[in-house]
């Protein structure tokens, strides 16, 4: 059973910065992609960035790249999500998400942290 743990979340100004890491308990990391997803008040869950478990390819929204950027850690089996210039826009609940390399869709999910920033 995977299981992945979010910390990191907080209250930011805008202009500021953040680091998201997500702890998952996986027995093979580099079979997997991570994810981070995120979550605004009345809005659909989006994609903001993957990386593979092994290393090497990663993915961004646009509305992302260039401010945040992802990467992990795979002896420690945890996965970051470093988000600088941070917007009020960016405020949302933020979600890491695991899938297996040959899967269609992410299909472990955690519980999320909430990310705020002020304007």
């Amino acid at each position: 059973q995977v299981q992945l743990v979010e910390s990191g979340g907080g209250l930011v100004q805008a202009g500021g910065s953040l680091r998201l890491s997500c702890a998952a308990s996986i027995r093979t990391f580099t079979n997997y992609y991570m994810g981070w997803f995120r979550q605004a008040p009345g809005k659909e869950r989006e994609f903001v960035a993957a990386i593979r478990g092994g290393g090497g390819s990663t993915y961004y929204a646009d509305s992302v790249k260039g401010r945040f950027t992802i990467s992990r850690d795979s002896a420690k089996n945890t996965v970051y999500l470093q988000m600088n210039s941070l917007k009020p826009e960016d405020t949302a609940v933020y979600y890491c998400a695991a899938r297996l390399l040959a899967a269609s869709q992410y299909d472990y999910w955690g519980q999320g942290t909430q990310v705020t920033v002020s304007s």
